[in-house]
């Protein structure tokens, strides 16, 4: 039996019987079983038949004719036999995002609304940050005469900020974008799915072109990167004015002078605790003085270690190129070893008190572990 049509298998005995009663006023009777099996089994009988003897020999390949039902939605513009309707190319979905196959296009709208989310976040962060160096003033904290962790010398930073910010912003950024698009031309050329040219597409097009999907991995992997900081950032800053811990060359910067116009080269005030002061530098300024009071934590070592311990867990992560393996150990050891630097620098320069220094890269340590953990 080839096909079952629900058209040939029915009844039309108990129809026409059905009609005779009605005209005569007789009460029409139920069709019984014994009847109804008759009639399915004449049906069979007469379909068989009239079928191709080509289609005899095929008994236990049934095919059953189904029509798919229409989707929610679907213009109904399938092809080919039995192509389901609304699984056409090219079709609409919506305003801001296109439909290609069976794959859905984000459109410029989509792009603009993740955009404004992510910087919306950004803002949490950085505003109070900004609100920090502005309007900040750490703890007033006071100091003994006699101590002399305070009384070493100035120094200008080995490590300059625009050289932490070279290091830590555009060495992240420029390694990521290559990475990423690298791995992504592998992909396409080597990968199972190099015949399809979808697969390096990321979902989302702007003027009518698909971003590739590498751009759209260093999007997301550039911008936990700049979270994670923003985050260290403003816990070392939250520390930094709610300690006030003064730094290693406070004595040289500030020349403190006491209420009663004494200083600290007074036999007198060589043990005594000192809040009362003002600093008789001449080239002393508010910006110096407020600076002089955010020794602990490290900024520089947390933001060196927190950069360059993200770079050591993506490589290790992102570039799994065989021959390449010897190199990126080596790009490792020079990231971590500028971080181990820094935070040297910062000893040797006065700049900050051990303690402040490792409490600096636990931060950024523990920082880039929690961040880099939720991208894989």
């Amino acid at each position: 039996m080839s096909s079952l049509r629900p058209g040939s298998v029915c009844d039309t005995t108990p129809l026409q019987r059905f009609e005779s009663q009605s005209s005569s006023g007789e009460e029409p009777s139920s069709p019984t079983a014994a009847s109804i099996i008759a009639a399915a089994a004449a049906a069979a009988a007469s379909t068989t038949s009239t079928s191709n003897p080509h289609n005899l020999n095929n008994n236990n390949n049934v095919k059953l004719d189904l029509q798919l039902p229409t989707f929610v939605g679907s213009s109904g513009t399938g092809t080919g036999a039995g192509a389901a309707p609304g699984l056409g190319t090219g079709l609409a979905n919506g305003p801001g995002s296109i439909v290609s196959g069976k794959r859905q296009l984000r459109g410029p709208t989509k792009i603009l609304g993740r955009i404004l989310l992510d910087l919306c976040m950004l803002s949490c962060v950085g505003l109070p940050m900004l609100g920090f160096s502005l309007w900040g003033e750490p703890s007033k904290r006071g100091f003994f005469c006699n101590d002399s962790s305070l009384k070493h010398p100035y120094k200008h930073s080995t490590i300059r900020s625009w050289m932490l910010y070279l290091m830590c912003g555009a060495l992240p950024f420029s390694l990521i974008i290559l990475v990423e698009f690298f791995r992504c031309q592998d992909k396409r050329l080597h990968g199972p799915f190099k015949s399809l040219k979808t697969r390096t597409g990321s979902g989302y097009h702007l003027c009518h072109l698909e971003l590739p999907y590498w751009l759209l991995e260093c999007y997301r992997k550039i911008g936990i990167f700049i979270f994670g900081l923003g985050v260290e950032q403003l816990t070392a800053n939250i520390a930094k004015y709610a300690i006030g811990r003064l730094r290693p060359h406070f004595y040289t910067l500030c020349q403190p002078v006491l209420w009663d116009g004494s200083n600290c080269s007074h036999p007198m005030n060589a043990a005594r605790y000192i809040e009362e002061f003002t600093c008789g530098a001449a080239d002393m300024n508010a910006k110096r003085l407020k600076d002089m009071s955010l020794s602990f934590p490290s900024g520089h070592a947390s933001f060196s270690c927190y950069a360059m311990l993200y770079i050591v867990i993506y490589l290790q992560r992102r570039m799994h190129w065989p021959r390449l393996r010897m190199l990126r150990h080596f790009l490792q050891f020079l990231l971590l070893m500028f971080a181990w630097y820094t935070c040297l620098t910062r000893i040797s320069d006065y700049k900050h008190h051990c303690s402040d220094v490792l409490a600096g890269a636990g931060i950024g340590i523990t920082y880039a572990v929690v961040v880099t953990s939720t991208l894989w």
